[in-house]
């Protein structure tokens, strides 16, 4: 792949370190869905970077943008949805403009997805050998044989207990938590620089979720390959992110390394996000919430998309909207933060 133009060397939104080639560059993206009355815009805007062995964990409630996001990286959107702006470019070439011919062979071979559902993502009717050896032989000049060695050495991997046993069995004979880790064997397989695991351990329950997310970031490291976990779930991001992106109503607002983002939101949408979730060690008659709910793209608000909910709302807030800008270790969207003049925050701080 050819390298990355030095006019197209950016400061990474999330640190403002300049990356001289990321796995994934995404800058300025929008997608839209024209529908009889409108055009509704699902992404707006949205820019990020994502290293190699790094994890970005994307963030924020169902209709957030987040798995849209993915999807349109991979190129996977339903139409009439389409990429109306920006450029996506791979370990330094763009691919959002190449035909779908030219693109397809970047799935799985450059680029590895991760479903929700692992079930849904295996065919039933092969068995786990068969699916990993055509997924192999696809992407790479190997025999039959030498897939069939290097499924075993993948399912090894991964942590499949007796794997020449196991290579023959159809998805139906293994466990949800069997499953995902054949899942992620499949993305491995043929090594791809890019690895987008969307809501990959929602199925599962919570002892084999910590064991798949484990074994994601380890196979990754490894690899040196890039990791873009989509997830509804901030415990996730604590737990296996680097740096996370929070999304609201298509936009970004808020990216930076997961500590910081974690143990200081700088957006009043994430302070909401982490306000929400319970302390173990403390007692509250009534669980915080967000007031409010996700705009529909219909009715995506004037300014800041989140100024009916956000208790620091001002005047400004409803007409104009602001962009990602330095707060603390991180960028957020937020007019709170602006350097010329900022927002003075309310008497009412959300609760944390």
């Amino acid at each position: 792949m050819s390298s990355t133009p030095s006019s197209d060397r950016q400061a990474d939104p999330g640190t403002g370190v300049t990356t001289p080639e990321p796995v994934l560059s995404v800058r300025h993206l929008r997608v839209e869905f024209p529908t009889r009355h409108a055009t509704l815009v699902a992404l707006d805007d949205v820019s990020f970077d994502i290293a190699p062995g790094e994890v970005l964990g994307v963030v924020g409630e169902s209709g957030a943008g987040k798995s849209m996001t993915g999807n349109a990286v991979i190129r996977l959107l339903e139409p009439p949805g389409r990429i109306a702006g920006g450029e996506i470019r791979l370990a330094g070439r763009r691919i959002d403009d190449l035909a779908e011919d030219d693109f397809v062979p970047l799935r799985g071979r450059h680029i590895g997805m991760i479903f929700q559902d692992p079930l849904t993502s295996l065919n039933p009717l092969f068995s786990i050998g068969d699916q990993l050896v055509e997924t192999l032989r696809t992407h790479l000049p190997l025999s039959v044989a030498e897939a069939r060695e290097r499924a075993l050495a993948l399912l090894r991997e991964v942590g499949i207990p007796a794997p020449e046993t196991r290579l023959d069995s159809y998805p139906h004979q293994f466990s949800g938590g069997m499953r995902q880790r054949v899942v992620i064997a499949l993305a491995l397989a043929a090594e791809p620089e890019l690895i987008i695991a969307d809501e990959p351990t929602t199925a599962l329950d919570v002892s084999v979720q910590a064991q798949i997310l484990a074994l994601l970031k380890r196979v990754c490291a490894e690899r040196g390959a890039a990791v873009m976990l989509v997830t509804h779930d901030m415990g996730v991001i604590a737990e296996t992110a680097d740096r996370v992106a929070v999304m609201y109503a298509g936009r970004l607002i808020e990216i930076g390394p997961v500590n910081a983002v974690i143990r200081r939101p700088r957006h009043p949408y994430t302070e909401g996000l982490m306000a929400s979730i319970p302390a173990l060690a403390e007692r509250h008659a009534r669980l915080y919430q967000i007031e409010g709910a996700m705009p529909r793209l219909a009715a995506i608000p004037p300014g800041c998309a989140f100024h009916p909910r956000c208790p620091h709302a001002a005047e400004r807030c409803a007409h104009r909207r602001p962009e990602l800008m330095p707060a603390g270790a991180s960028l957020a969207a937020c007019w709170l933060h602006d350097p010329e003049d900022p927002l003075p925050r309310r008497a009412q701080e959300v609760a944390r």
